[in-house]
């Protein structure tokens, strides 16, 4: 524990973006933490936001004192996530206090520079989520009251909500601003998501940008399309359709793909590749591909129990996703979504448009396939992509 606080106070400056701690070993009022620099009066301190289950609580913390903090608070989680411009740090804490830590540097062509309007201490405020502040869309979806406050009963998807704009926010130097930008949102379904980066890039950053989202719902696509018109979102339309068919755009710079059930986030991931994203955010959910493919005694006794089977062949699924990713050209990294009580499809897979293939993390994915008779989706169609 104390070499993860060491590893943490080493980069407690003005390159830090995030720190995020999560996991609460019990019952904990504080579900989550998360801290980032800000400059108060021209001192660089941190602001460390406490997340109960209805409220958030700010304090600004100068580096002494978020050490100290960090020692008291860490041994109750189980994970640690800290990005900065260089790279970013995952660690996996245990019950006896030991942590598994990972260090990873930016290897893409594009690196992460300063913002000093990051540093901003009141830089929330920039943001239409703010319980207290009217968002229309948030009403018409059920998320916020006329008054600004949020639904009692909807708070995890205001967090879920807030929390994908962090992820969106630390991709924005992925993304060109000189000329417009697309976004594919797959499987958009109700559409918090998408209205939330719409408003986020457009109305807020200034980007150009248009944003297709496809679902199969006629339903859900003719309600978001009435609600883009409403907003007069000009360049946000929503079309019925599936992922494996879809064939409306040749250029892309984004995909995000939420709960795309099973095999339909394996073609969302392929049609990235194929447009050459520079950014690809998914969250799979229901990997059912491996289950069915994972014979018996290759797995006892794993297999003699139905969660452990599910849990252990959608670990496997998603590891492989990464790694077939990395074998095509991507920085890719799995992430926590969204605390597990809210939802048990926790896991983002974030990959940024890198410099080369990686050959051996596609034999690495490759190797692993063959020794436990797995086909998956993603490789079969990757391989054609690769010329194979």
């Amino acid at each position: 524990m104390e070499f993860l606080i060491n590893k943490i106070a080493e980069k407690l400056d003005d390159h830090l973006i995030r720190i995020t701690i999560s996991n609460p070993r019990k019952a904990e009022e504080i579900k989550k933490y998360s801290i980032r620099p800000v400059l108060v009066k021209e001192q660089l301190l941190f602001q460390c936001a406490a997340y109960t289950k209805t409220q958030v609580f700010h304090e600004n913390l100068s580096k002494g004192v978020l050490v100290e903090k960090l020692g008291e608070i860490l041994p109750g989680y189980k994970q640690v996530q800290m990005q900065t411009l260089e790279g970013e740090l995952t660690a996996l804490i245990n019950k006896k206090g030991k942590a598994a830590i990972k260090v990873t540097g930016r290897k893409t062509e594009k690196p992460m520079k300063a913002d000093p309007s990051r540093l901003q201490h009141n830089r929330t405020k920039n943001y239409i989520l703010q319980e207290g502040e009217v968002v229309p869309f948030l009403q018409d979806l059920g998320v916020m009251t006329s008054e600004g406050k949020i639904v009692r009963n909807r708070y995890d998807k205001f967090w879920q909500i807030n929390r994908f704009l962090e992820y969106i926010e630390d991709v924005l130097p992925f993304l060109p601003k000189d000329r417009e930008i697309t976004i594919l949102d797959f499987g958009c379904g109700k559409s918090y998501l998408t209205f939330a980066v719409y408003y986020y890039l457009k109305e807020v950053k200034g980007y150009n940008l248009r944003i297709i989202g496809p679902d199969l719902k006629k339903d859900v696509i003719r309600q978001c399309n009435r609600l883009a018109q409403k907003y007069h979102y000009e360049n946000l339309h929503f079309y019925e359709g599936s992922i494996e068919e879809f064939e409306g755009v040749t250029q892309v710079d984004m995909v995000i793909t939420l709960h795309a059930c099973d095999t339909a986030t394996d073609y969302a991931l392929y049609k990235a590749v194929r447009w050459g994203a520079e950014v690809i955010l998914s969250v799979p959910c229901y990997q059912h591909e491996l289950n069915k493919q994972m014979k018996t005694e290759n797995f006892e006794p794993i297999a003699d129990y139905g969660i452990l089977k599910e849990r252990f062949a959608a670990l496997a699924t998603d590891g492989i996703r990464a790694a077939l990713l990395e074998g095509v050209g991507y920085e890719t990294q799995i992430l926590e979504f969204i605390d597990m009580e809210h939802t048990p499809k926790n896991l983002l897979i974030r990959a940024i448009k890198g410099k080369k293939a990686s050959e051996k993390k596609w034999q690495e994915a490759e190797q692993f396939c063959t020794r436990f008779g797995f086909n998956p989706t993603l490789r079969a169609l990757l391989e054609e992509e690769r010329g194979q």
